[in-house]
């Protein structure tokens, strides 16, 4: 997991602007900048930016909560805007499971500007493959 902080190893995400900075067991941080290349012509965030942002936080706490060589897949994936952002502007992410069952997980993603206040939110749900044991 550890070299997935940065741009988690997308490099879409660092284009972004996005930069993950810390995990533990079940949930991940990021620092998230918006770059031109994630906004509109009239320099917001685009909305679809946000559903690849939700879904690699989600699918990072998610990775960090499980065993090594079990993975997981993104099996939906829904998401909000509850105010604007734009370009250079200072954005939190945290992702985190909400319950982790032996083949489903349920995860959740908000971002966040630098007052602490909404900016968007997401849930999704993962299908957990656990690895082999021979």
């Amino acid at each position: 997991m550890q070299r997935s902080l940065g741009d988690g190893g997308m490099p879409l995400l660092a284009q972004l602007g996005v930069n993950f900075d810390a995990y533990g067991d079940g949930w991940t941080t990021a620092t998230w900048v918006p770059t031109e290349l994630a906004c509109n012509p009239l320099g917001q965030v685009h909305g679809g930016v946000y559903g690849v942002i939700h879904d690699a936080a989600m699918n990072f706490a998610t990775n960090s909560g499980l065993e090594s060589g079990d993975r997981a897949a993104t099996l939906d994936l829904t998401y909000q805007m509850m105010r604007g952002a734009e370009a250079a502007q200072q954005l939190t992410v945290r992702g985190e499971i909400v319950r982790l069952t032996k083949q489903v997980g349920y995860v959740e993603s908000v971002v966040r500007n630098i007052d602490g206040e909404l900016v968007s939110r997401g849930t999704g749900t993962f299908l957990v493959r656990r690895k082999q044991i021979a």
